[in-house]
C-alpha cells in the first residue's frame, strides 16, 4: 500500500470513528475528515468540498425543499392517515403490510429512485412516536425497501450496464432481460425475509421532538393551504419525480430541477425563507455532502484498483464458482458503499469477474449480473446518500444501524448470487 492509500484509509477510519462516537454534531466528522484530506495534500480545497457541488446533492437539496412544501398539502395528510391507521393498529401484520407497499411503490419507480426514498423517509420522520409502531422500527426497513421493488420491471438501468461489461469484455452470448428481473426479484425476497425476522431487533426509540404519545391521531392537523397553491405544489413534486426519473434524457437540467421547484414554492409563498434555508441545509446534506470527498480520495488513491488487482491474482484456478461470484459481489457492493461510487466500482470489478470466469471456461453472465446489481445493494454503512438519511433521521446509534444492515447486506448479497447462479448457470 501506498502512503496516499494509507492516508486515506486512516481519515476514513478517523471519520467512522467519530460517528460511532456520538459525541460530535451529526454532519460534522465528515466536514472535519474534509479538512483533515486538506492539510494532508491528499485532496486540494475543491477537490476535498467537491461534495457541495455534487450534482446529486444539489438535487437532493432541492428536493428536500420540494419535499417540506408537499408537507403542508391535504394529499400528504392523507397518505399520512394511512400510514397512521396501520401505524396505530401497530402489530408484526401492520410492519410487514408496510413493507410490501413500500416496496410495490418502488416497483413503479425503479431502484434507489432518490425522490421516492426522499418522500418515504420524510412521510416516516413525520409520524409521531407510538408504542405499538414505533418509527425507529419502520426508518430503516422502509427506508431499504424503497431500493427493492417487489415487481422488478423497471430494470432497464441495471441490464443495460450488464449488458454494457459483458460486451466490453468480448461475451457475444446475450442477456434474457426476463430472467435478468427474476434475479432482481429473488434479491427483494432476499431482503424482505430479511427485514420480516429483523422486526425485534429494530431500536425503540423516539424520532420527532413530540415523543409522549400513546395513542398517535388518526388524522394530522395542516394548516389548510388555498387550493391554487395545493395544486402548484403538487405539480412541482410531480415535476420534480418526473425529472429525476428521466435523468439519462434531460442531462444536468434534471439535477437542478428540484432546486427550481423549490425556488418556485418561495415566490408563491408556500415556504418562507428560512423553512428553505433550512432544508437546503440539512444536517443529512452536509453529511452526504461531506461523505464525497472522503469517498473521491479513497478511490483516487488507487485503494479499490488495488484490491481488485490481489484478489484476481490469489483466486487461483480452483475457485468455486459460487464463491468466485459472491466474492466479487461483496467486493463491489463494499467499494461502492464506501466511496459512493455505484457504476465506479461495477465497472472496476466486473470486468475482472468475468474476465476470471471466462478464463475458468465458466459462462460470465451470472457473475457480470450479480456484480453490477450488487454495486447498488451495499449500503451497511452511512455514507452514501440513502444510508446517511435513514442513519440521521431515525436518530440511530451506528451500533443500532449496523444490527440491522449488516445481516441484511450479506442476505441481499447471497440471495442475489444464489438468484444469478439459478437463472444464468455457469456451465
Amino acid at each position: 500500500m501506498t502512503i496516499e492509500m494509507i492516508l486515506a484509509l486512516g481519515i476514513l477510519t478517523l471519520m467512522i470513528v467519530m460517528i460511532m462516537s456520538d459525541k460530535f454534531a451529526f454532519g460534522a466528522p465528515p466536514i472535519m475528515a474534509c479538512l483533515l484530506l486538506v492539510v494532508t495534500g491528499l485532496s486540494t480545497v475543491p477537490e476535498a468540498f467537491a461534495g457541495f457541488v455534487n450534482s446529486s446533492v444539489v438535487m437532493v437539496a432541492g428536493f428536500m425543499v420540494v419535499m417540506a412544501g408537499l408537507m403542508k398539502t391535504t394529499l400528504i395528510g392523507r397518505v399520512q392517515s394511512s400510514m397512521l391507521a396501520l401505524v396505530n393498529k401497530g402489530g408484526y401484520k401492520s410492519y410487514a403490510l408496510l413493507l410490501v407497499v413500500v416496496m410495490l411503490g418502488a416497483s413503479l419507480v425503479g431502484s434507489g429512485s432518490t425522490g421516492y426514498y426522499v418522500l418515504i423517509l420524510s412521510l416516516i420522520s413525520t409520524i409521531p412516536y407510538n408504542k405499538k409502531m414505533p418509527t425507529s422500527k419502520l426508518m430503516m426497513p422502509l427506508g431499504f425497501a424503497t431500493n427493492h421493488p417487489l415487481i422488478p420491471f423497471n430494470v432497464a438501468l441495471f441490464y443495460g450496464v450488464t449488458v454494457s461489461v459483458l460486451e466490453t469484455a468480448g461475451y457475444t452470448g446475450g442477456l434474457s432481460m426476463s430472467k435478468f428481473a427474476v434475479v432482481n426479484f429473488i434479491l427483494a425476497l432476499g431482503f424482505l425475509a430479511w427485514s420480516l425476522i429483523a422486526y425485534r431487533l429494530l431500536p425503540d426509540h423516539p424520532i420527532t421532538e413530540a415523543s409522549e404519545y400513546n395513542e398517535v391521531a388518526a388524522t394530522i392537523e395542516i394548516e389548510a393551504l388555498p387550493a391554487w397553491k395545493e395544486y402548484a405544489t403538487i405539480a412541482v413534486f410531480i415535476i420534480s419525480v418526473v425529472g429525476m426519473m428521466l435523468m439519462s434524457v434531460l442531462g444536468n437540467a434534471a439535477f437542478v430541477i428540484p432546486g427550481l421547484a423549490g425556488a418556485f414554492l418561495l415566490i408563491i409563498n408556500v415556504l418562507d425563507f428560512k423553512e428553505v434555508r433550512d432544508n437546503m441545509g440539512a444536517p443529512v446534506i452536509i453529511m452526504m455532502a461531506g461523505v464525497i470527498g472522503v469517498a473521491d480520495a479513497l478511490a483516487n488513491s488507487g485503494f479499490t484498483v488495488m484490491i481488485g488487482d490481489v484478489v484476481a491474482n490469489s483466486l487461483g484456478t480452483n475457485v468455486s464458482p459460487f464463491i468466485l461470484i459472491f466474492i466479487f459481489a461483496l467486493l463491489t457492493s463494499t467499494c461502492a458503499t464506501f466511496t459512493g461510487s455505484n457504476m465506479g466500482s461495477v465497472f472496476i470489478f466486473a470486468p475482472i469477474a468475468i474476465a476470471t470466469s471466462m478464463s475458468l471456461g465458466l459462462n460470465p453472465v451470472a457473475a457480470a449480473t450479480a456484480v453490477v446489481i450488487s454495486g447498488w445493494n451495499g449500503g451497511y454503512m452511512p455514507v452514501d446518500g440513502m444510508p446517511a438519511m435513514i442513519l440521521g433521521m431515525g436518530k440511530y446509534k451506528l451500533p443500532q444501524f449496523w444490527l440491522f444492515s449488516v445481516p441484511m447486506y450479506l442476505f441481499r448479497i447471497l440471495a442475489l448470487c444464489v438468484g444469478a447462479m439459478l437463472l444464468f448457470p455457469v456451465n
